[in-house]
């Protein structure tokens, strides 16, 4: 593909407006550059791209979008710009990806709009798929969609409750006793959960669905005996679990369920000194191959919509681990999904 050299002219020559567009030490700049795979330069308010066409009229484009943001915001930072790039699609045209079917969740507060192919994807496994793991680094959004999906399953009657579940697994370092009821001693480990849930709800009517049992939080411990139907069940740090956790929590599931798992298998934090102790997500992952009804969604470090660093420490774990970053691998299954009369268990 033959390069491409344009020139670009932003109006109203403001220089509080373009320094802020620019960034500091043209920080958000570098970002666009490395972003899109283009060359920018500027002098004042005359900007040249270069590189691949498709990708300079991306740069054009954010450059000009970006640009109206300046007039409303004081300071446009470098997590603005990314989110801009993953809200409008770009990073994924560049990768050839197509995200215009983007799925958006509607919920009391706000209309959300997944951000990237994996989120869009993450949406609509768990809308087709009656069991649906979230693998993938943290900030990826896995835990906030599965809220999001949630609540829209419960104000649209699809399902009667939300069960929030996470293992209660330190992260390497000893909490000590925790003072309080059993809602109080696991709310810590559920916080990511209910800041999400304050967001789409608000906190009045989250604190009456969880007096009312419409809400439900419990530590996966507690989890034993129950069958769970007509429910939207929220598994969240699956990666903690012990292969028995796991077992025991899929076998819980009754009629009219559906369910969100996520985790990130290279933040494990269980007990190294337990002999044999594995993950359970890694194992269930493993074993439950090409089943019907399941769809397993892999995030990588650029689903990551934290700050732009956080995207290059993932890598670099990965690849210090022997991981590849990047590397992405899809299983979405949509055959449906037989399920056997079962009996409420104890």
């Amino acid at each position: 593909m033959v390069p491409l050299t344009t020139n670009l002219s932003l109006e109203p020559n403001d220089c509080r407006r373009l320094a802020s567009l620019c960034g500091p030490y043209d920080l958000n700049l570098h970002l666009l550059e490395s972003r899109l795979g283009i060359e920018i330069r500027n002098r004042g308010n005359q900007f040249d791209l270069s590189g691949n066409p498709e990708s300079v009229r991306a740069g054009q484009l954010a450059l000009t979008e970006l640009y109206k943001d300046t007039a409303s915001v004081d300071v446009l930072d470098a997590g603005a710009v990314q989110l801009f790039l993953q809200d409008a699609g770009m990073e994924a045209t560049m990768r050839g990806e197509d995200d215009s079917a983007s799925p958006h969740i509607r919920t009391r507060k706000k209309l959300i709009r997944p951000r990237g192919i994996h989120q869009a994807e993450f949406v609509r496994n768990i809308r087709l798929n009656d069991i649906n793991f979230g693998i993938g680094p943290a900030g990826t959004g896995k835990t906030y969609l599965a809220v999001a999906c949630a609540v829209e399953a419960l104000d649209s009657n699809q399902v009667n409750r939300i069960l929030l579940v996470r293992p209660a697994v330190e992260v390497g370092e000893k909490l000590g006793f925790l003072p309080g009821d059993l809602a109080q001693k696991i709310d810590p480990y559920l916080r990511p959960l209910y800041d999400a849930l304050y967001e789409m709800l608000g906190p009045d009517r989250v604190h009456r669905y969880v007096e009312r049992g419409t809400i439900e939080v419990a530590p996966l411990a507690y989890m034993r005996g129950r069958t769970l139907n007509n429910s939207f069940i929220i598994l969240d740090e699956g990666q903690n679990t012990t292969v028995s956790q796991m077992k025991m929590f899929l076998t819980r599931i009754g009629f009219s369920a559906k369910v969100a798992i996520t985790g990130d298998i290279t933040q494990i934090d269980l007990p190294q000194h337990v002999s044999g102790q594995k993950s359970g997500l890694v194992h269930v992952l493993g074993i439950l191959g090409r089943m019907g009804g399941l769809s397993v969604t892999r995030f990588d470090s650029r689903d990551v919509v934290r700050h732009p660093l956080v995207n290059r420490i993932v890598d670099a774990y990965e690849k210090d681990s022997g991981g590849r970053p990047g590397k992405r691998r899809k299983e979405h299954l949509q055959v449906p999904m037989r399920v056997e009369p079962q009996q409420r268990d104890g």
